[in-house]
């Protein structure tokens, strides 16, 4: 679940009440329609720093919501600060005949330094990944996208990436990192997340131009990400 317009950030004690409230009012059953466990619930914000949230107006938005099948557009829109367009991506692959799908929707175009800062993106996929799998590659997928953009500089706060999986592809082992499919898997995530990277890094605000750094015959993928980021950033 996530609020748009306030960050709910340095906010304190209240703050964290605050947070807890809406996984708890979520978990309850927006407009009666599902029920959710309040521990598998993730919660963000984005927007103003300092300003406690708006509890009586969230609680009746939580009310409202219910599954439809334009719902991600509507999440995409919903999530806009100074976004001028929204931002989403999607890839498949095929394990044993059965396609599998990897979508994510994101939001930022300004703050994102050093690594990410004020942009949110949520990943979903319908693969059977093991969550200790599924946290290694969402870590490389981001190294190589979110936390290569550089747009102005400025850092901020509520820096977020979720991915879910709820293995409804296969009924099959889920993948852990040493069968085959795993490359697929990694490669789809890995596009997911570089299409949204690609996506803030083009709606950046103030920004007039996109420019990509390839860089070629670097001793390490470290040593190559350092000479990216300093002749992006300089």
């Amino acid at each position: 679940m996530f609020n748009s317009g306030n960050a709910n950030a340095a906010t304190g004690t209240q703050g964290l009440a605050d947070a807890r409230q809406m996984a708890g009012r979520f978990a309850d059953g927006p407009g009666s329609s599902y029920k959710v466990a309040v521990d598998e619930i993730f919660v963000a914000s984005t927007g103003v720093i300092g300003v406690p949230l708006d509890m009586d107006r969230l609680g009746s938005g939580i009310k409202s919501l219910h599954l439809t099948a334009d719902g991600g557009a509507g999440a995409i829109s919903a999530m806009m600060t100074t976004d001028s367009v929204p931002k989403s991506a999607a890839a498949t692959f095929v394990v044993g005949g059965t396609t599998v799908t990897v979508g994510g929707i994101a939001k930022g175009a300004a703050m994102i330094a050093p690594h990410m800062a004020t942009m949110l993106a949520f990943v979903t996929t319908d693969a059977a990944v093991s969550p200790a799998y599924l946290q290694e590659a969402l870590v490389r997928a981001v190294d190589d996208s979110f936390n290569m953009i550089v747009i102005d500089g400025d850092m901020s706060t509520n820096d977020t990436c979720f991915v879910i999986a709820n293995g409804e592809a296969w009924t099959g082992s889920a993948l852990d990192g040493t069968q085959a499919e795993c490359a697929d898997f990694e490669a789809a995530l890995g596009h997911v997340c570089g299409e949204l990277a690609r996506a803030m890094a083009r709606d950046g605000e103030g920004s007039t131009k996109f420019i990509t750094i390839d860089v070629r015959g670097a001793a390490t993928r470290e040593d190559a990400r350092r000479v990216a980021r300093s002749i992006a950033g300089s």
